[in-house]
């Protein structure tokens, strides 16, 4: 079966039962004014929830005329799936997922960092990604963590048919890991730490600064095909949310650290740790790597994976998928 019809067979529910049980937040008018509703996806790691929390505590969304409904998610194909559906407006991927915008399912409107955060991690006794033959691997398939093992296990010269891989979400990876249900996992941060609570001898096999050279792991907001095509102000205004957001989360680190843990409601230190993983990227570089072309360099680089990953049957312009210029003329709104 292909993995877009896995996906649709597995999220379609899955999708109905994050909306029902996500929690959600978003901003009040304080003055009694008419907002725009806005319905936004997230992760809940640094990543996926900094900006998010930067707006609701700096009132940005207020300021750009907008009410943000927010749903946490699990993974990014599921948000491409709720944009699809209309249950979202925008959301948050991964590297994993920037292949379902390539193929058309949605809009790149902001590039948010450059991740470090994904890991082959196995079980104590195994050293090499060749060790792993035969083994049986979880994996949230279409993910930055599949990702990171396709790229692993090339490298040591397999692919997925020497090992059993077996697809799983985050939750379900963290729970048959320390159940010794699996032998090894494509995952990430912060969720490797609640494995290493439990399995503390676990070794890491793979990171992504081992890739650094062939492809680079930027993370990104979407938007419906629909809602860009459509809803061109409420898509200026929340680009516009997001570059304030950014430009405080820049100057602001630690507290950007502090929000985040108060939005997701865990430790500080466990944020901040998070967030040791990730390159932050300023409106400025962003603004200068959108239109030198490095951004096009960094979406091409994950085509070309794709690609021979089997995601996607031909690269594709980025300026198909990514609103580049939306994203910097936003600055002279």
């Amino acid at each position: 079966m292909s993995l877009t019809r896995k996906l649709s067979a597995l999220t379609a529910g899955a999708v109905a039962l994050a909306l029902a049980l996500a929690g959600c937040g978003g901003s009040d008018d304080q003055s009694g004014g008419s907002l725009e509703e806005v319905n936004f996806g997230y992760i809940a790691d640094y990543n996926g929830t900094s900006l998010l929390a930067i707006a609701d505590d700096q009132k940005l969304w207020q300021k750009h005329g907008l009410k943000a409904n927010t749903k946490v998610f699990t993974n990014g194909p599921l948000q491409i799936q709720a944009l699809g559906t209309g249950d979202l407006d925008f959301g948050y991927i991964g590297p994993g997922a920037f292949w379902l915008p390539a193929s058309g399912q949605a809009k790149v409107v902001a590039i948010n960092t450059l991740g470090n955060a994904d890991r082959v991690i196995a079980r104590s006794g195994t050293s090499s990604i060749d060790q792993l033959r035969g083994k049986t691997v979880g994996v949230p398939e279409g993910t930055s963590g599949d990702m990171i093992l396709t790229l692993a296990l090339k490298k040591a010269g397999m692919t997925k048919a020497d090992v059993k891989v077996v697809n799983m979400d985050a939750s379900t990876i963290v729970s048959a890991f320390a159940s010794k249900k699996i032998d090894a996992a494509g995952f990430w941060y912060p969720a490797i730490a609640t494995i290493k609570k439990q399995v503390p001898n676990l070794t890491e096999l793979a990171k992504n600064s081992d890739f650094e050279s062939q492809v680079s792991f930027p993370t990104a907001f979407v938007a419906g095909n629909d809602v860009v095509s459509g809803e061109k102000a409420k898509t200026e205004k929340t680009i516009a949310v997001l570059r304030d957001a950014m430009a405080y989360r820049s100057a602001n680190m630690d507290k950007s650290i502090e929000l985040t843990a108060e939005m997701l409601s865990v430790p500080v230190d466990q944020v901040k740790a998070d967030a040791g993983n990730v390159k932050v990227l300023s409106v400025d570089e962003l603004d200068a790597k959108t239109k030198d072309g490095t951004v096009d360099k960094w979406l091409n680089g994950m085509a070309d994976y794709f690609v021979e990953a089997g995601k996607l049957k031909s690269k594709v312009d980025p300026k198909t998928y990514y609103t580049g210029e939306l994203f910097t003329t936003a600055a002279a709104k």
